[in-house]
């Protein structure tokens, strides 16, 4: 265990999460691609072309080490992604549904073989700046971060055509555990007596406890007894709060929160999205 707290093999995942979206957009009608979705102008089709792009950037970066497009003139890491992404998104929207569930199908395996070779606890390809700024990421974490980025776009296409979400705790559990590495990160500004902790429990199947605990080096998740402030949500709100399909206030409404106002306001902050 690590202040990331401890490992999380996502890659059994990739597979099961995989087919389910290509059951989904296999089976969908032609209309249900056009629908818009929580992405402010996206559809359907638009979602689709985004995880496409992410297959296609991962395996060429990470497997084939290819640089990609470069960075614009003083361009933040957010800035960038949002222009790549909607270069790409753009573009996609001369494929057919068809042609781009094929591809899916072609890469995930592909996919699941750079990672299967990976040793986990390796420095990661990717930073996760959302868990933390001044640490390496190791590679399990690189991993399950974009393991929950195919959940959370497979919901939000869900919501889209209004199916039922993957929501199996095997699937979702992970997720809700990834995104509570963003939790320290989220207390960084707070400065308190170490060994002060803050406890964040999701009601729900796919739930769980967590403490993030001021130490000499910051803020890490870990087991502290000075419990200063607690927060309980539940677990669909948390996943929408951690990747801003809701906001932050409507989240907090399906919270109950006690202890240190500030502390509760920073850990309902909880971000685990680049943004």
């Amino acid at each position: 265990m690590t202040g990331f707290g401890p490992a999380i093999d996502t890659r059994p995942l990739y597979p099961r999460e995989r087919g389910l979206l290509l059951d989904l957009l296999s089976a969908l009608p032609s209309a249900d691609w056009d629908c818009p979705t929580v992405c402010p102008g996206w559809t359907v089709h638009d979602i689709v072309g985004h995880v496409l792009n992410d297959y296609l950037r991962r395996l060429s970066g990470s497997r084939d080490g290819h640089r990609g497009a470069v960075f614009a003139d003083d361009e933040t890491l957010p800035a960038y992604l949002a222009r790549t992404n909607e270069e790409f998104v753009r573009a996609a929207r001369q494929c057919s549904p068809a042609v781009m569930t094929g591809l899916l199908a072609h890469l995930g395996p592909q996919l699941d073989e750079l990672w299967a070779a990976r040793d986990l606890d390796a420095p990661a390809d990717l930073d996760v700046s959302w868990a933390a700024d001044d640490r390496p990421s190791p590679a399990w974490l690189d991993i399950a971060r974009d393991y929950t980025e195919f959940w959370v776009h497979q919901q939000q296409i869900r919501d889209a055509v209004e199916r039922p979400g993957a929501e199996d705790p095997e699937l979702m559990a992970p997720v809700i555990d990834t995104f509570m590495r963003a939790l320290p990160h989220s207390l960084r500004d707070q400065d308190r007596p170490i060994g002060t902790a803050v406890g964040f429990t999701v009601t729900g199947p796919s739930g769980g406890d967590w403490l993030a605990v001021s130490t000499p080096s910051g803020w890490r998740l870990g087991s502290g007894a000075d419990l200063a402030a607690r927060v309980t949500m539940d677990q669909d709100a948390f996943w929408r709060l951690a990747t801003r399909g809701i906001p932050v206030e409507a989240a907090r409404e399906r919270s109950s929160a006690e202890g240190d106002r500030e502390l509760v306001a920073a850990a309902t902050s909880l971000l685990a999205i680049v943004r």
